[in-house]
């Protein structure tokens, strides 16, 4: 069921009931989540901890692709809301460092969802699973909000989808044991040191 639902697009919640269905199913797929690996999670399972019947759950998520894609993309949303603005005298690069390290110590304290969520959307197609674009879009303007940039350039818009694909890898490294803590921190300060140094109010920042 699951692989001949995967390829089509997932039902949009028009009801305050059914947005809190879809609510009651990404908060029982994250629990879950938390405690399996993705491919020990059940649909049947996520449906009974949500309360839904199963055919609910796979016309909002006909996948688990688009299940933990889903969940990320409420993790992204979280995120977005938590955003403080960086004091005055920290830098722009540091500021992005700081807003990155700080969602890496969050989702490296949950590894096994972490696993699921960046396994899912880093294999969903931006085609059939719409929370893939609500990820890209709602990351890159918390970058670019955190580094001080409001009407970003084509090459502003390149420098944070190579940072954000730069993070990524380095969690994935995290969470394959390849790197530790200290690693992860090192290595996304370098990345924002490298990475946005070309943006386009560079110099008005110094």
């Amino acid at each position: 069921m699951a692989r001949i639902a995967a390829g089509r697009l997932s039902a949009e919640p028009s009801s305050p009931e059914q947005h809190d269905r879809r609510q009651r199913i990404l908060r029982a797929a994250s629990r879950i989540g938390a405690d399996k690996p993705l491919e020990r999670v059940q649909m049947h399972e996520v449906a009974k901890a949500a309360g839904v019947a199963i055919g609910t759950l796979y016309r909002y998520f006909p996948s688990k692709v688009h299940l933990f894609t889903a969940v990320m993309a409420a993790q992204v949303d979280r995120l977005r809301d938590q955003v403080t603005e960086p004091a005055p005298s920290t830098a722009p690069e540091d500021a992005v460092a700081d807003l990155l390290v700080q969602a890496s110590r969050h989702l490296l304290a949950q590894p096994l969802l972490s696993t699921s969520m960046l396994h899912a959307s880093n294999t969903a197609h931006v085609a059939t699973v719409a929370d893939t674009a609500h990820i890209d879009n709602t990351f890159r303007d918390i970058l670019l909000r955190a580094v001080g940039i409001e009407d970003p350039t084509a090459q502003d818009v390149t420098l944070v989808r190579l940072l954000m694909q730069c993070w990524y890898g380095v969690l994935q490294s995290s969470l394959n044991g390849r790197a530790s803590m200290a690693d992860v921190e090192s290595d996304i300060r370098l990345a924002c040191r490298l990475l946005l140094a070309p943006r386009s109010n560079a110099a008005a920042s110094r």
